[in-house]
């Protein structure tokens, strides 16, 4: 025992001990390993109102807490008996041996403690960030929970299963859990070797293995399965999930459409991941799921959804339903704020960059009629995005920057990832940036990472896949998750993939050219927070977020995430009303079809009873079309015929939303009113029927130029967490729905002129970019000096020749009739000549496309 301030002696560790304390008055730091000055001492407090430390103590020493409780004879008995672990290499030699850290002691004995007291069938919500070994709290929470038995001598739980965070488990994890057993055969891992993965889990669960380790794949089978045994043969469980992250399963896709919101489904059809609070919300919908069938819930995880809190939070009076004045919280919390100050991770924010991107754009073709201003806007924005110019310029930005700050780090081995908005913006990207680092010679590799097929016949006839030759032409048959993690590659593109559930300690530097909100943008820059020796620095570069915005989303998870509200459980009346009003179904079609569902599967008996109400409904619709398809346009017929088909669009949505709603709220409120759930079996079938929607509307963008860019560099700064704690809580998400607005109509060189006025002041002349790209490059790709010197020269040569400089000049004199104001500039300013030549040299790309004209001719 050492410290400044040491306390009375307590115990005495000879150098040969299992574990070494150092105390002061308020801290505590353990080792398992005593190496000299080498020795490295983690912190083991208890935190302090969120923080590193621990709390004042009135009636004695901060640490009084260390032997008046963890030393205590029983406690240190259970630590020695149950929770210390030795550590081997694969020659089975001991390296170490691992010892729970403060929380995580705490965290296992207090879900062990609730569930003695309370049984089973509660959930337990454990907000622990990353760094605080979630692992092994998992691994002793699984041990514990299947040992535990009542104070009759009853075995509380038959089998504890563990969902793990990836399609192969991962290794650490099964490490963990096979090594904390002392008995062989106790825990099954379910991975389909030698059988289905579904009979896998049958016979596992049947058998009564204590523990059960499955995928997140596997998980929803695995619930079912758990929920049919508590049913017929009154088994009891405990399900532990983990923070999981995976591609959406076809096992879930259909409940996730229930309870997802329809931007969230978006980004999944676009690649993206769903995670374990979104499958536990999905499984959550079956009636099953229940204290009186005695299934236990503990979810792990950094960044608890509202409606994760909603549903596994813990009430101050588990007597009364969720309030504003009973607010669910986390049931333990390791705070992120707590596991930044011990050092187990870092504040990924103390280097953040922002830029502000200005542009100007004209329409170059003819007039046409008006379009849709919201399908119209979304167009231009995503054209800007996907233009090559745009691309060019932020490519430049990250590899300079990575260059400059991130590669010097960790050795040289520091690694960087770009997250962008669209698979197809990945692959733009990863083609930009292989061109960029290989025209510069700079050897630095970079791989791209996106699900499925992206179909951009710009950048390629064929459809591309991240595996394509295109994409990642060095793979060598390697998953991109494991050629990351070797030497060859520095930075990462993704879209929809890794920005959750990806860790790589190397990670240094992060570019975001992707729009993040809440949660996301948490869970996505904490990629960058895992701790590594010699790892003191990060770096955020941002193109598209507000750092007040990115800094709002971590104060809501930097201490404790809290609730502003609870859900409006009258909301579900107000759209059963609303519905019921519409007059598209009455009572009794309602009882009808509910009837024969909860009678038993026969499907034809179904149809006799849905198909009617469904058929109906399609033939308004169709028949709405018609009139509308015939009317003379902004006649009454027109109006009339428009308002019936957006009834109807509305009605299928607001189906949706019942469905999600209710499946959601009737977990946490008992409504105690059938017709309630009927509704929402009948909306539920009804739904899947109406295959009517709103028709897109695709605008012809093709005539676009973009004439002015300019890309500010805002600042760096670091955004800092500690300020403002408190004031930012998580908000129940509402119920969608809404109501569907008139198409608001306008020209599109109306609408293009509204995007511009967005940046008057941001501009200047020197940012134009039609003049330097027709004007001026035009002209220059007509020289045969330049194309002969390109040929024959390297590219640093061409740009000091004095013939460039010349040609150049002619260009802005030839110029100087249809641009008059940018020529004159030109000719009087030898610094916007320079700029124009770098402009050209740099993504204007004429030293390439002189090279490629030479092959030409």
């Amino acid at each position: 025992m050492t410290g400044s301030n040491a306390v009375e002696p307590l115990l005495a560790f000879p150098q040969g001990a299992l574990v070494h304390f150092a105390l002061s008055n308020s801290a505590v730091r353990m080792t398992t390993k005593l190496d000299g000055f080498g020795t490295v001492f983690l912190p083991f407090d208890q935190g302090d109102a969120g923080a590193a430390g621990n709390p004042p103590n009135p009636a004695g020493y901060a640490t009084d807490y260390l032997w008046k409780t963890v030393w205590a004879r029983d406690s240190w008995l259970e630590i020695l008996g149950r929770y210390i672990v030795p550590r081997k290499n694969d020659a089975r030699q001991l390296i170490n041996t691992i010892f729970p850290r403060y929380h995580q002691l705490d965290a296992t004995r207090a879900i062990v403690a609730a569930v003695r007291r309370d049984g089973p069938g509660d959930k337990y919500l454990i907000q622990h960030s990353a760094g605080s070994g979630k692992t092994n709290s998992i691994a002793w929470a699984a041990h514990f929970l299947a040992d535990l038995h009542d104070a009759d001598n009853r075995k509380v739980f038959d089998t504890v299963v563990v969902v793990s965070d990836r399609t192969v488990l991962d290794d650490q994890r099964q490490e963990a859990i096979m090594g904390f057993e002392r008995t062989q055969g106790v825990v099954a891992e379910v991975n389909g070797e030698g059988a289905s993965k579904s009979q896998e889990l049958a016979e596992a669960l049947a058998a009564g293995k204590k523990i059960v380790v499955c995928t997140l794949q596997t998980f929803p089978k695995a619930l079912d399965k758990v929920r049919e045994l508590a049913a017929t043969e009154g088994k009891r469980f405990a399900v532990i999930a983990d923070e999981a992250h995976s591609s959406q399963t076809n096992e879930t896709a259909a409940k996730l459409k229930e309870v997802l919101s329809p931007s969230e489904l978006a980004e999944l059809a676009d690649g993206g991941e769903i995670d374990t609070e979104d499958i536990l919300a999905a499984q959550m919908q079956a009636k099953a799921a229940g204290k009186e069938l005695g299934i236990t819930f503990v979810a792990f995880t950094a960044t608890p959804k509202d409606k994760t809190l909603q549903l596994f939070g813990t009430r101050p009076d588990p007597s009364r339903p969720p309030s504003d004045d009973n607010l669910p919280a986390p049931f333990h919390v390791y705070s992120m704020r707590q596991a930044i100050k011990e050092g187990f991770i870092l504040d990924v924010l103390q280097n953040y960059t922002s830029y502000k991107v200005a542009f100007n754009l004209a329409h170059e073709g003819k007039a046409i009629s008006e379009v849709d201003r919201d399908t119209a806007m979304k167009g231009i924005m995503g054209w800007v995005r996907l233009h090559e110019y745009n691309i060019a310029q932020r490519v430049q930005i990250v590899v300079e920057h990575f260059r400059a700050h991130v590669a010097p780090l960790l050795g040289g081995q520091a690694k960087a990832m770009v997250v962008t908005a669209s698979r197809k913006e990945a692959v733009r990207w990863q083609l930009a940036m292989r061109r960029y680092i290989g025209e510069h010679g700079y050897g630095i590799e970079t791989l791209v990472a996106f699900s499925g097929d992206v179909e951009d016949p710009e950048s390629a006839p064929e459809p591309l896949s991240e595996t394509s030759e295109l994409m990642n032409p060095r793979l060598r048959g390697r998953g991109i998750r494991e050629a990351f993690k070797g030497g060859d590659y520095a930075i990462l593109l993704v879209a929809n993939k890794f920005q959750t559930g990806f860790d790589e300690p190397l990670l240094c530097g992060m570019y975001v050219d992707k729009r993040l909100a809440g949660i996301q943008a948490v869970q996505t820059l904490s990629r960058l927070n895992r701790a590594h020796p010699g790892k003191d620095s990060t770096y955020v570069v941002d193109f598209v977020n507000a750092p007040d915005e990115i800094l709002a989303a971590f104060r809501a998870y930097h201490t404790t995430a809290e609730l502003a509200g609870v859900s409006d459980p009258e909301q579900i009346y107000t759209l059963r009303a609303k519905l019921d009003g519409l007059g598209f179904y009455d009572g009794f079609e309602v009882d009808r079809v509910v009837e024969v569902a909860l009678r038993g599967k026969d499907q034809s008996a179904l149809d006799r009873a849905l198909v009617p109400v469904a058929d109906r409904l399609l033939k308004r619709y169709a028949m709405a079309r018609r009139r509308l398809h015939d009317a003379d346009e902004g006649s009454a017929d027109a109006h009339a015929a428009r308002l019936e088909l957006d009834a109807l669009v509305l009605f299928k949505r607001d189906l949706a939303t019942y469905v999600r709603l209710y499946g959601f709220l009737s977990q946490i409120f008992n409504y105690g009113n059938a017709d309630i759930e009927k509704r929402a079996i009948f909306f539920r079938l009804l739904h899947k029927l109406l295959d009517f929607g709103r028709e897109s509307e695709t605008v012809d963008l093709s005539s676009l130029a973009l004439t002015h860019y300019t890309l500010k560099n805002l600042g760096t700064r670091r955004l800092a967490l500690d300020a403002g704690q408190g004031e930012h809580r998580l908000k129940p998400s509402g119920p969608g729905g809404g109501e569907v607005r008139d198409k608001q109509k306008a020209a599109l060189d109306e609408i293009i002129a509204r995007v511009n006025q967005l940046f008057i002041g941001e501009l200047t002349e020197g940012d134009k970019l039609l003049y330097v790209n027709n004007a001026i490059k035009g002209k220059l790709l007509e020289c045969e000096t330049l194309i002969e010197q390109a040929v024959n020269n390297t590219k640093e040569q061409f740009g000091n020749s004095p013939d460039l400089d010349a040609r150049i000049l002619d260009a802005v004199m030839d110029a100087l009739s249809a641009f008059t104001s940018m020529s004159r500039q030109a000719l009087e300013s030898e610094r916007i000549r320079a700029e124009i030549k770098s402009i050209l040299l740099g993504p204007g790309r004429l030293y390439e496309l002189l090279r490629e004209q030479a092959k030409d001719t």
